[in-house]
């Protein structure tokens, strides 16, 4: 099966591909620069698809996060919150819109490509801040891609969503099994050199590591800092 994978670079997206790879679908890893402050982690995405000897789109639109403001992945205003992604100051780093408008562009590679299914590595742990992680968001988004695209999608397409019962731990334990190289994927959303490791996402890597036994080897602006 020929699946277009979306990889951000993070941990969850680049084990997706590594998962794909290792039941031998062909891929297409696309990624989009959309104007995020963390954009380094395209080049994780990038590696990715090196490993995996598999073409890798970039579709860029760096101009797109002046307008989707009032998010802090887009908007310099807007301060990256510390914490765990249970705390309400996690709705800060909601982008409007952002896996519509991720997905349409890739859906739109699968259909010129003739491939088989779009794949996204959204999870359980997402559902309750970001509403576009949600089941019913994929299932309604799926039918609106198979009505918009009737006739060229190829027959029997899915919108693959394989993570979205699972949560972060369980992302790192597969991605053990399969061999992702963690080193070479990027979650901070503050886009140092290093991972802070206070932002939402540095908090959800490091317990996610710990919980699954999974060995860590990210360097982090601070090493301790977790929540439960």
């Amino acid at each position: 099966m020929h699946v277009v994978t979306v990889v951000s670079g993070g941990m969850d997206s680049v084990t997706l591909a590594e998962y794909l790879n290792f039941q031998g679908h062909q891929q297409t890893l696309v990624s989009v620069d959309y104007g995020q402050r963390h954009r380094k982690e395209l080049r994780m995405a990038e590696l990715c698809a090196d490993r995996l000897i598999a073409p890798w789109v970039l579709l860029e639109f760096p101009h797109l996060g002046q307008l989707l403001t009032g998010s802090a992945l887009t908007d310099p205003e807007v301060e990256v919150p510390d914490g765990h992604y249970a705390e309400e100051s996690m709705r800060a780093t909601v982008v409007p819109n952002r896996n519509a408008i991720l997905l349409s562009l890739a859906m739109g590679v699968a259909v010129a490509k003739g491939a088989d299914a779009l794949a996204i590595a959204a999870h359980a742990g997402d559902h309750f801040i970001y509403p576009d992680c949600r089941p019913g968001f994929f299932d309604a988004l799926e039918r609106a891609f198979l009505e918009g695209n009737e006739g060229f999608a190829a027959p029997g397409f899915e919108l693959l969503r394989p993570f979205i019962d699972k949560t972060k731990t369980d992302i790192a334990a597969l991605g053990a099994q399969v061999g992702v190289t963690w080193d070479l994927t990027w979650s901070c959303y503050r886009g140092f050199t290093f991972h802070c490791g206070t932002c939402g996402t540095c908090v959800e890597r490091k317990e996610a590591f710990r919980d699954s036994g999974v060995t860590d080897p990210t360097v982090y602006g601070d090493a301790t800092t977790t929540i439960g």
